[in-house]
């Protein structure tokens, strides 16, 4: 079958599924379960008025328990077996797996990735959308720091590969360290600063988007506090650092927020340019290596990692709530 009709027949069953299921519902929720009657003085009616709302929210319910938290509840049950599934272990794979030196040394990795790359992602997307909101070549020159934002996190560290290779003639680092006579070296392989390496991967491609979003915040800044500090006598850093910032506060946490839980769940970078060899090992790529090995234990690397980014993703959840009003 065409893909096209394929396409038709999956939209037509699915709008016509979701329109029979409401008009259903509700027939059998009037009709059957509360008819109206002249001697019950509108009670039924009531009753079926706050049952409705159930009604629409049960797909999305029924939707986010099949594919949300049964996948959870069912990955914590995996991790609690041994490593063919057939023997209750308990917390035997999370013991073994915090006694690991890898474990700890993919988690220290992680923290050192939370720590900088939001922080310099956020600092610098605020840096580039102020300075280039006074060019007049400034939409360019967002349009080509947005860029980033469009290439994949492998295809970003294929490109960045060529930067760090330990070949003068192709590697912008060992082209310097040539020119002064120094000899070439492979950046991937020195130890803890690797790490830093490939946070500026990431970094690159999501300054972009700190940019945007705090670019447009800046723009909502009412210009009248703006004007009031420079008839005080504000300078540029005052009315910045003073007067900017502090009212974009909240927009600045939601992107630093955001970022964070993306850090916490990136993989294709390290994966891509060391294999997490070179102690740059973090959590999804420490999962990955036991994915086809112990599922056991890597469920349990999973179940952490979800542990980490759950309340990172709820207090960005209370952020934007607080944005919104």
């Amino acid at each position: 079958m065409s893909p096209i009709i394929q396409g038709i027949i999956t939209v037509i069953i699915g709008v016509g599924g979701c329109i029979g299921y409401f008009y259903l519902s509700n027939l059998i929720l009037d009709r059957v379960i509360f008819p109206p009657r002249n001697d019950d003085n509108g009670r039924n009616i009531n009753r079926a008025t706050m049952v409705r709302p159930w009604l629409f929210l049960f797909p999305a319910i029924f939707a986010l328990g099949l594919y949300l938290v049964y996948p959870v509840v069912g990955s914590f049950w995996r991790s609690l077996f041994n490593r063919s599934g057939n023997e209750f272990i308990g917390m035997g794979n999370y013991a073994t797996m915090f006694g690991e030196e890898g474990f700890r040394q993919a988690l220290f990795n992680n923290f050192l990735w939370v720590l900088v790359v939001p922080a310099a992602c956020t600092f610098m997307g605020l840096l580039v959308a102020q300075l280039t909101d006074r060019l007049r070549w400034g939409n360019i020159a967002k349009s080509l720091i947005f860029m980033p934002m469009a290439i994949s996190f492998v295809g970003a560290s294929l490109i960045w590969k060529f930067v760090y290779a330990n070949d003068p003639e192709i590697g912008i680092i060992n082209a310097v360290r040539d020119s002064f006579g120094m000899a070439p070296i492979d950046v991937m392989q020195i130890p803890f600063w690797n790490n830093f390496f490939l946070m500026i991967i990431l970094i690159w491609i999501q300054t972009g988007f700190a940019m945007v979003i705090l670019s447009a915040a800046l723009r909502g800044i009412p210009e009248e506090t703006i004007e009031a500090a420079i008839i005080d006598g504000a300078n540029p850093f005052q009315i910045f650092f003073k007067i900017k910032v502090p009212q974009i506060v909240g927009t600045i946490v939601v992107v630093w927020t955001t970022i964070t839980i993306l850090v916490l769940k990136v993989f294709d970078i390290v994966y891509a340019m060391t294999g997490g060899n070179f102690d740059t090992e973090i959590l999804p790529s420490y999962m990955m290596d036991y994915m086809f090995r112990d599922d056991g234990r890597a469920t349990a690397v999973a179940f952490v990692i979800m542990v980490i980014v759950l309340p990172v993703m709820i207090f960005n959840i209370r952020q934007a709530r607080k944005e919104m009003h």
